[in-house]
């Protein structure tokens, strides 16, 4: 199997699309396939924070993705300023991007809008995943259409690398994530799940409490009349809803349809279906929690793994691109 990676920036909270989307399909393909898995602690430098924000989010990752049954020993884990190559390889990959192509990033310039002061590391942040995903010879790298474009200046500064200094990186490319992982705003169905703290009303948390996971499925916003129809299009409440079920049960949102007869009868068949999903996990990450010296050693044990990939890398490319070898 191609080397696949993904990672996850310690902001906000995870929910039920991150699960469905990005979590379940890495421990579901964990024994047969070649995973890398880290939290990208740096990424979220890039914005306004609270220090201890981001390292009570980066352990809090941490244990719900061991929580939701990944397994350090099938995957390579890690916290991303953990393994420093990330960011030595980022300043290399620096010196061959052009501004303009960090510049153009589309979420650099919607991001940058809202800011009065923009920090330089969101404009460079694209390089740096591109780092990420190069330092270990990825292959395939799933991401939805918002990050396409950074995976995408990734293969061109890979290629250009290769043509320039001679073949150094495996050129990655994006693979669609599962058909059920694009899970929307309850309270917003045209808009994506946010791990955002102002999304909270519309946002499935992973470690949301049942009743209020019940709470939040029953005030969720559908649709003009009362036929229970999977059309995204027309009805994005109800397709939302049955996308969820589908995600949760395995069935086809549209077969899924079929056996309701009314929007509140759908909705409890929802909550009931993603109190059942999160509750094995849940159940997992309160003993982890009450153990983070166990999860700390996981994420070192996997560090020194990743730095024993990550250094001949970045010891090649510097090789490469003409510095002396220390």
């Amino acid at each position: 199997m191609p080397r696949r990676l993904t990672g996850f920036t310690p902001s906000g909270h995870l929910h039920l699309g991150n699960y469905l989307g990005a979590m379940r399909p890495i421990i579901d393909g964990q024994a047969t396939g070649d995973t890398v898995v880290f939290i990208s602690d740096l990424h979220a430098l890039t914005l306004d924070h609270d220090p201890r924000e981001v390292r009570d989010r980066t352990l809090e990752f941490a244990t719900l993705l061991l929580a939701a049954g990944l397994d350090p020993d099938a995957c390579l884990f890690m916290v991303q300023s953990h393994v420093p190559e990330h960011a030595e390889l980022h300043y290399l990959l620096e010196c061959v991007t052009g501004y303009g192509e960090a510049q153009r990033m589309i979420q650099f310039k919607e991001k940058s809008r809202r800011q009065e002061q923009v920090r330089m590391s969101l404009l460079t942040y694209p390089i740096l995943m591109a780092a990420d995903i190069l330092l270990y010879d990825t292959a395939e790298v799933p991401v939805g259409d918002d990050q396409r474009q950074h995976v995408e200046l990734a293969r061109d500064l890979a290629v250009r690398f290769n043509g320039r200094y001679g073949e150094t990186f495996t050129v990655p490319r994006t693979v669609n994530p599962p058909v059920a992982a694009r899970v929307m705003d309850l309270s917003a169905p045209k808009e994506k799940m946010s791990k955002s703290t102002s999304a909270a009303a519309g946002a499935l948390r992973l470690l949301d409490e049942p009743a209020h996971l019940r709470r939040k499925i029953m005030r969720a916003v559908t649709d003009a009349g009362t036929t229970v129809t999977y059309d995204p299009d027309q009805s994005p409440g109800v397709a939302n809803l049955l996308d969820i079920l589908a995600g949760c049960t395995g069935a086809q949102p549209g077969a899924l349809a079929a056996g309701f007869d009314r929007y509140g009868d759908l909705k409890h068949a929802v909550a009931d279906a993603v109190v059942e999903t999160l509750a094995p996990i849940q159940r997992r990450y309160v003993e982890l929690a009450a153990d983070p010296d166990h999860v700390r050693d996981v994420l070192r044990t996997g560090a020194r793994k990743a730095r024993a990939i990550a250094a001949d890398k970045v010891r090649r490319t510097e090789a490469a691109i003409g510095l002396l070898p220390a």
